[in-house]
């Protein structure tokens, strides 16, 4: 099975027969032991630290269909070296322009990013509530504003729909997270605090996630409908990982959190700002690997299925659905 590799030290990359070696440099230039990865086993490379690498290497990387994604210092998703597109198919980017260009057809499959999201949140407030916390008045406040969603008339007004849902879910935080951390406004770039920092971090990691799953389909990964379209950005991920972001991203920060697995020293604050140390993501990013590796049984499938791969799954019902073959049904989690 292929994996993910996470690279958070700078180093040079090079090919050593069907291998990759990986030979982390420290900030004086001094050179580790190299290290080396079958290529067989790579899916896909995750850079956090300077990658030093040539044009014979991304030409290896692009056969073996391996994609690299790299972050900068403020841990912010900055692009992909992908391989060629093989799977992108004329029809389908016919027919997902289409269903984007038409606003009833782009306005119907945004009604359902949104209304996903809305149920998977209120999933996650349930079930503390079953453990006692107090959490009734924001989710009666989802609920309230989740009912507005099959009454918009415009992608603008969807979106604003779901910043309130957003808002007055991330207003439950404090009651889920214990009292170590508190979650006060949202903000971004950079976070304030270390609850804003792990939400920055674990989103940017969901939308890679859907950006890679995205590459195995014959979906565009530019061409969106709840999201705008934009320049330099793959915003149907975006829409995905709205669906995705509670399940995934919201139970992995307060289960960390909860059980103290990250505390207040995996943080830096600096610049006026909060991120994760390296010993804080490596942390994260072993429990998000457990988590989106983790199966159960698909209801409907009656297999068991990985979240990495129910989120291909996700694209695949998009797919039939711009095709005309099956209408769309956000996944709702049902645990």
């Amino acid at each position: 099975m292929k994996k993910t590799y996470y690279l958070f030290n700078p180093g040079r990359m090079s090919r050593k027969d069907n291998t990759l070696k990986f030979t982390p440099v420290d900030e004086q230039g001094r050179e580790g032991a190299p290290k080396y990865i079958p290529v067989e086993g790579v899916s896909d490379l995750f850079c956090f630290g300077s990658l030093d690498a040539n044009s014979a290497l991304y030409n290896f990387l692009g056969k073996a269909g391996i994609a690299v994604h790299f972050f900068d210092y403020y841990e912010h998703y900055t692009g992909s070296f992908t391989p060629k597109e093989y799977l992108l198919a004329g029809k389908m980017q016919i027919e997902q322009t289409k269903q984007h260009i038409d606003k009833r057809k782009r306005l119907v499959l945004a009604r359902k990013f949104v209304s996903g999201a809305a149920f998977n949140m209120t999933k996650n407030l349930r079930y503390y509530i079953n453990r006692d916390k107090d959490l009734t008045a924001a989710l009666a406040s989802i609920e309230q504003y989740a009912m507005l969603v099959d009454g918009a008339t415009a992608v603008d007004e969807l979106m604003g729909i779901e910043g309130n849902v957003r808002q007055a879910y991330y207003d439950a935080f404090d009651g889920i997270i214990g009292a170590d951390f508190t979650m006060g406004n949202r903000s971004k770039r950079p976070p304030q605090n270390e609850i804003n920092a792990l939400i920055s971090f674990g989103n940017m990691m969901c939308y890679t996630l859907c950006l890679s799953q995205l590459y195995h389909t014959q979906l565009n990964p530019t061409i969106s409908f709840l999201h705008e379209p934009g320049y330099r950005r793959y915003s149907l991920a975006l829409d995905l990982a709205e669906i995705f972001k509670p399940v995934l991203v919201d139970r992995l920060i307060f289960r960390v959190l909860n059980k103290k697995e990250i505390q207040a020293k995996d943080f830096d604050h600096r610049l006026n700002g909060c991120l994760l140390k390296d010993a804080g993501r490596k942390t994260f990013v072993k429990i998000w690997e457990e988590r989106i590796n983790e199966t159960f049984k698909h209801p409907v499938l009656k297999r068991h299925v990985s979240y990495k791969h129910l989120v291909k799954l996700e694209c695949y019902k998009l797919s039939k659905h711009i095709l005309g073959m099956e209408e769309y049904k956000p996944f709702k989690a049902r645990w």
